[in-house]
């Protein structure tokens, strides 16, 4: 593996921003569909692959993921072209045996609640940074958001199933103007310690 270019970092990492005002530009299915075969390569426990994703688009949509946002982030998910649900299958053991055939990882989990709920949780959350990554690698600017309702979304968008609502994250081409200035980061030697 060779390291990625100065500016492929500046674009993924340096000079991306979280944003919350967008450009009226669609985004298509196409790209949408690209962004999720990058994701999917981002490594999981036992290759569990628990993220679910909804990119809600349509009018219908909206209005339902809308009415389930918190006040302040009602507008940012208004005018975004897109924003993905991402959710996490509590029964994403049942893919197992597809996506680990060489074990019997199924029987790990079947029964163990709460190794159910830790590595749903972790390798979910991991997927959705795989998420924002691989949209920022394609061009796309990225909301990451996490004031709604999650017992609301799962009644919208996920009733009747295993699935449950982690966070959501609007995409599109952001408006630069309305950008707040960056926030400050811990330094190295705040928030690491080799030993």
């Amino acid at each position: 593996m060779k390291p990625l270019s100065s500016e492929a970092l500046e674009t993924i990492f340096n000079q991306a921003r979280t944003h919350n005002a967008w450009k009226p530009e669609a985004v298509s299915d196409e790209l949408l569909q690209k962004v999720y075969d990058l994701l999917k390569w981002g490594p999981t426990s036992a290759n569990s692959c628990p993220a679910r994703i909804v990119f809600v688009k349509s009018k219908e949509a909206k209005e339902k993921l809308v009415a389930c946002m918190a006040p302040g982030n009602v507008e940012k998910t208004k005018s975004a072209p897109v924003t993905a649900i991402i959710a996490t299958d509590m029964e994403f053991y049942e893919k197992l045996p597809k996506l680990f055939p060489h074990a019997d990882a199924r029987s790990w989990f079947a029964g163990n609640q709460p190794l159910i709920d830790s590595t749903a949780f972790r390798n979910g959350t991991l997927q959705g940074a795989y998420l924002m990554i691989a949209a920022r690698s394609l061009g796309l600017d990225c909301g990451p958001m996490s004031g709604f309702d999650n017992a609301k979304v799962d009644a919208a968008f996920f009733a009747g199933t295993k699935v449950k609502s982690n966070f959501v994250c609007s995409l599109g081409y952001g408006d630069a103007t309305k950008l707040y200035p960056r926030s400050p980061r811990l330094d190295f030697n705040e928030a690491c310690k080799i030993v």
